[in-house]
C-alpha cells in the first residue's frame, strides 16, 4: 500500500494535567471522521505541555500516557505517535513513542537536541540515535521540535531513502516562522513528505499557534491547520519515489 490517511492531532493540552488534558483529545475525537486512518501523530510532551518538571512527570511503561495511548490504538485500531516523558533507569528522555495498531510499541526515539535556551538540556538526558519506523512498508524518520533545526538528523534520514520525516513539537508563536520554513527545507532537500505537529494556544510562559501541517515532496503545503482540530491527510509514497527517480538529487551528496 503506497497511500495512507494521517490525522494530525492538533490541540492545547492542559498545563501539566494529563487527565485533564486526556479530555480534550477525547472531545476533539468524538467530533473527527477517524475512518480509514492509519496513524494520529500527537504533540511533544502531548499530556503536559512542555513542563521542565521531569522528575515529576516522567513515565515508565505503566504510566497515564503509555496506558492511555496503548487504550487508544487498540480502540480506533490504528497506529499513534505521541510525545511522552519516559524514564528509563535513572535518565529522562523526551520521546516520541510509535504505538501501532495492536497497541504494541514499536518504536521509541528520544530527542537528541535538547533545547538549552529552555533549560531542557539540564532536565532531560539527551537521546543518540536517529530511529526509523514503518507502516504498511512506508518507512517514517522521527524527531522532535528543536531537532528540526539540525539537517544533520534529516540527512541520515535522507540518506537511507525514508519516505515521511516526522517532527513534534512545542513550538512558540515568536519562531513560528522559522517552522514553517525548516519545514518546508526538510522536505525539499530530502525529498520526502514532512509533516510536523504543533500545539496550540498557551502554557505559562508562551504562546502557540498551531501550524501543523504536511508538507510533499515537492515542497507544497497539503494541509496546514491554525485551529484546535483533526486535520486528515492523504500521503502517496509514490510521489517520493517518482520525485527521487525524476531528480536524482540525493545521489550526488558530498559529505566533506
Amino acid at each position: 500500500m503506497s497511500i495512507i490517511k494521517i490525522a494530525l492531532v492538533q490541540y492545547s493540552p492542559v498545563w501539566e494535567d494529563p487527565v485533564k488534558t486526556i479530555e480534550v483529545i477525547e472531545s476533539l475525537i468524538e467530533k473527527s471522521d477517524l475512518t480509514d486512518v492509519s496513524l494520529l501523530i500527537f504533540p511533544e510532551m502531548a499530556l503536559t505541555g512542555f513542563t521542565m518538571n521531569s522528575k515529576i512527570f516522567a513515565e515508565e511503561m505503566d504510566g497515564v500516557s503509555f496506558l492511555y495511548f496503548m487504550q487508544l490504538a487498540r480502540r480506533l485500531k490504528t497506529n499513534i505517535f505521541a510525545g511522552i516523558i519516559e524514564r528509563d533507569d535513572k535518565n529522562i528522555f523526551n520521546s516520541l513513542i510509535h504505538f501501532d495498531d495492536k497497541s504494541l510499541i514499536r518504536a521509541i526515539y528520544r530527542k537528541i537536541h535538547p533545547f538549552s535556551f529552555a533549560n531542557e538540556n539540564r532536565n532531560y538526558s539527551a537521546g543518540n540515535k536517529p530511529f526509523v519506523t514503518s507502516i504498511n512498508k512506508i518507512s517514517f524518520g522521527l524527531s522532535i521540535c528543536y531537532d528540526l533545526r539540525f539537517p544533520e538528523l534529516y540527512r541520515i534520514y535522507g540518506k537511507q531513502k525514508i519516505d515521511v520525516l516526522v517532527n513534534i513539537a512545542n513550538w512558540p508563536a515568536a519562531r513560528i516562522n522559522h517552522w514553517n520554513l525548516l519545514l518546508q527545507a526538510r522536505a525539499i532537500e530530502n525529498q520526502s513528505y514532512m509533516i510536523g505537529v504543533n500545539r496550540i494556544g498557551n502554557d505559562p510562559h508562551l504562546e502557540y499557534p498551531g501550524n501543523s501541517s504536511v508538507i510533499d515532496p515537492m515542497g507544497n503545503v497539503l494541509g496546514l491547520n491554525k485551529t484546535e482540530s483533526i486535520l486528515i491527510v492523504e500521503i502517496d509514497s509514490e510521489m517520493v519515489r517518482e520525485t527521487r527517480s525524476k531528480l536524482p538529487f540525493l545521489e550526488d551528496i558530498k559529505l566533506v
